[in-house]
């Protein structure tokens, strides 16, 4: 027999269910993500009472409970107070998983005592483990290494920091998840900051504690995300010894004639006709420090240039202006207008240029080609793998694309109890208008015949008064009569 809220052990064969997901937890002992969270969770004196009290396995249990929820359909903790089944359990090693309460208990007390930054660092040295880098030649390049910042809305009644959503141009409040990740999208860090975080403030910091977590697996070649493209936070990354590749603004730069030493074009990628759609150069830029005029950064630049996309040829800022009037492009007695022998004639097309993409690197000498397919590869992986992080954490969003607002779902329990509420109130209000405009109609039917009933019997009244009226002045009538021949006749006399 096992002990309390353990399985014993039965000579006969059994179902359970969900039993499949014990591959999972044979994958997370394979791989040490088990022993690892186990080590982490060694607290020290500072955690709260409850916790400290509490045995290893109790801490083990618990922690595999909240590893575990994705694997049944579960998502957050308020949902294990309506899960039933028997998987989660199985996968803990209890008769029953903890329920809500017990869970939102110890993960609260894990965020007092420290705890969410101990199993950070500890899902940093396992995923170091996990996807480590192939030793590479003494000619080879590093393994790259990626970071991109992204920013979540969060809905809530108190004030939160706000920052830049994403491409919306909206200013919320809400966090910012910093991720690092390989050249495959394998995340390999995660980190939650304030809404106003900035990536130039913050990732020098970061990569540190990524260092010191994995015991000296330094981050050598690093693609930045647009937010770091700052003159000092690339200057301070290469003096850690690092190289730094990211994509200059559109505000940096005016089109060809912002890059010194530019090589000639090479394709890069063609479609499936064979058809060249992006080509590339090499070429240097000089990138001005806003804190110390006069001084500047050397970038070497990897120069796309889409021949698919195609923008306004940049140009003198008086032109533009001038361009804006629509007889511009007119000349002598073409602008008389007002004649009645003008004609209009079609505008000329604007001219436009193939859309630059200036990937700048702090390195000395780069081959365009190489540099620009190991950027241009990272991208994706970064996008694809901040959706399967957020989608496993139950935060429904369009990444990458307009940003929807995320539904609470407390809220939606409310509303949707007020909504039943509202619809039921609207059936009774209507079955009530129905009933009274039923009534009206009888009301109306009824005083129609009312009306009808008091004609009839006024017209009664009046011929019976008439009739009553006829008769008296008969009666009187002969009642003068017989007296008048009373008086006439001489025998009434005597």
């Amino acid at each position: 027999m096992g002990g309390k809220n353990q399985p014993s052990h039965s000579s006969e064969p059994s179902w359970h269910e969900g039993a499949g997901s014990l591959l999972l937890l044979a994958a997370a002992h394979e791989t040490g993500l088990i022993a690892v969270f186990s080590q982490a969770l060694s607290l020290d004196g500072h955690a709260p009472r409850r916790l400290a009290h509490a045995t290893l396995p109790t801490r083990r249990q618990s922690l595999l409970t909240l590893l575990f929820l994705p694997a049944v359909g579960l998502r957050r903790t308020c949902d294990l107070s309506r899960d039933t089944g028997d998987a989660l359990g199985l996968l803990t090693g209890r008769w029953r998983a903890y329920g809500f309460w017990q869970v939102e208990r110890f993960l609260s007390q894990l965020a007092r005592s420290g705890g969410d930054q101990t199993l950070t660092d500890a899902l940093a040295v396992w995923t170091s483990k996990l996807w480590a880098p192939q030793r590479s030649e003494p000619d080879r390049q590093p393994p790259a290494f990626s970071v991109a910042g992204h920013r979540q809305p969060v809905y809530s009644d108190h004030l939160l920091p706000r920052g830049l959503i994403g491409r919306t141009g909206k200013v919320l409040g809400g966090r910012t998840l910093l991720l690092l990740h390989d050249a495959q999208g394998h995340p390999h860090l995660a980190t939650t900051h304030r809404g106003d975080f900035h990536l130039t403030k913050g990732v020098q910091e970061f990569l540190a504690r990524y260092d010191q977590a994995t015991g000296g697996h330094a981050v050598a070649r690093l693609i930045l995300d647009r937010e770091g493209m700052a003159a000092e936070c690339l200057h301070q990354l290469a003096k850690e010894g690092r190289t730094v590749v990211t994509i200059l603004k559109s505000n940096q730069y005016a089109g060809l004639a912002s890059f010194t030493d530019r090589g000639a074009f090479v394709p890069l990628c063609r479609d499936r006709d064979g058809v060249v759609t992006r080509e590339v150069a090499s070429a240097r830029f000089a990138l001005s420090f806003p804190d110390h005029p006069g001084q500047r950064l050397s970038l070497s630049v990897a120069l796309i240039r889409d021949l698919r996309s195609r923008v306004q040829v940049s140009g003198d800022p008086a032109e533009k202006q001038e361009a804006w009037r629509w007889d511009a492009d007119l000349e002598g007695v073409s602008r008389h207008w007002w004649k009645s022998d003008w004609v209009a004639t079609p505008t000329p097309a604007i001219p436009t240029e193939p859309t630059l993409i200036p990937i700048v690197t702090t390195a000395s000498e780069i081959s365009a080609v190489e540099w620009a397919q190991v950027s241009t590869r990272s991208f994706p992986a970064q996008e694809n793998s901040i959706r399967d992080f957020l989608v496993s954490l139950g935060l429904d969003t369009n990444h990458g694309f307009a940003k929807e607002r995320i539904e609470n779902s407390e809220g939606a329990k409310s509303r949707g109890a007020l909504e039943r509420k509202l619809a039921k109130a609207k059936r009774r209000a209507d079955g009530a208008r129905e009933r009274m405009a039923q009534a009206q109609e009888r009301s109306r039917k009824a005083g129609k015949l009312a009306k009808v009933q008091q004609a009839r019997l006024a017209r009664h009244s009046a011929a019976r008064r008439q009739r009553g009226s006829a008769s008296g002045a008969a009666r009187s009538r002969s009642v003068g009569q017989d007296g008048d021949r009373a008086r006439a006749s001489p025998d009434s006399l005597g």
